[in-house]
């Protein structure tokens, strides 16, 4: 059975699960967007040599939500990664990310290079991008969010039946993928149920980086580095993404059947490739 943490940053108090011996290879794990650290309920058990600590992001899950008024800017998830693994007290470590946590963990692969042991991404390498043209409009919308937030009025459900239900409508996930999500990502409100995410989250982006920016990141990392793709995920729709693996410079590909969430809904097959990357 897993373990709950509490990690205070410097920033921010940072919750997470924890599976493996404590002497175990240490992992840091990163959830996707609107995920939480529950994402690795599944896969975590089937790697028993490792220390898996499984992040709740910023905003995510049971972990402290940003300040008021701020926006979550892809690369301060950076110095939260590290925060998290400063607390743990680990000056060395792997990493392992999904879809948003994916391009986390290539970053702070880039970044810190010296401490990042290995890093595994699954569905995701890098942030997305987008029109340099949109830019202003985006930061617009992002503006105009944030203003509007005080006033709005969040969804609510009358039972977690249907909030499974809509998480399930949102995303390629099965009903019992979503429903390991939406225990940790709910709360009751009233008679019914809401998102304990941070509304925020779901705001545009006010800034990407350019496509140029995020290869000089790719080509930074220096850790042996894992990608697994879904055969009907994200990643094998988007051509820019051969650039990015093609910057990397120890980086291996593997393809599984299936959408954006392999390592809920096909975790044995994630495993296999995770074992022999990260333990060989």
């Amino acid at each position: 059975m897993p373990v709950e943490l509490a990690l205070q940053t410097p920033y921010l108090r940072l919750s997470a699960r924890a599976w493996g011996p404590s002497d175990g290879i240490p992992v840091l794990a990163l959830h996707g967007w609107l995920d939480n650290a529950a994402s690795f309920d599944a896969l975590a058990p089937l790697l028993p040599e490792l220390r898996l600590v499984a992040l709740d992001l910023p905003g995510h899950g049971y972990s402290d939500h940003r300040p008021p008024g701020i926006h979550y800017h892809f690369v301060d998830y950076v110095p939260d990664v590290i925060a998290a693994a400063d607390a743990l007290g680990w000056e060395r470590f792997g990493l392992l990310g999904h879809s948003l946590g994916g391009g986390i963990a290539s970053f702070a692969a880039a970044t810190l290079p010296e401490r990042i042991t290995a890093v595994a991404m699954i569905e995701g390498l890098g942030p997305p991008t987008s029109n340099p043209a949109d830019g202003p409009p985006n930061l617009r919308k992002a503006i105009e969010k944030m203003q509007r937030l005080p006033h709005a009025t969040p969804p609510l459900y009358p039972n977690l039946e249907a909030a499974i239900q809509a998480r399930c409508e949102a995303s390629d996930l099965s009903w019992s993928a979503a429903a390991i999500l939406v225990d940790r990502s709910i709360r009751k409100v009233g008679a019914g149920y809401g998102w304990r995410t941070d509304a925020r989250l779901r705001f545009v982006s006010p800034s990407y980086l350019s496509e140029a920016q995020i290869l000089a990141y790719m080509e930074r990392i220096e850790a042996p580095a894992l990608l697994i793709r879904g055969a009907d995920g994200y990643l094998v729709k988007r051509p820019y993404m051969q650039q990015r693996y093609a910057r990397i410079a120890r980086l291996t590909v593997e393809t599984l059947a299936g959408g954006h969430h392999p390592h809920l809904e096909n975790p044995v097959s994630c495993a296999y490739f995770l074992r022999h990357f990260i333990i060989k």
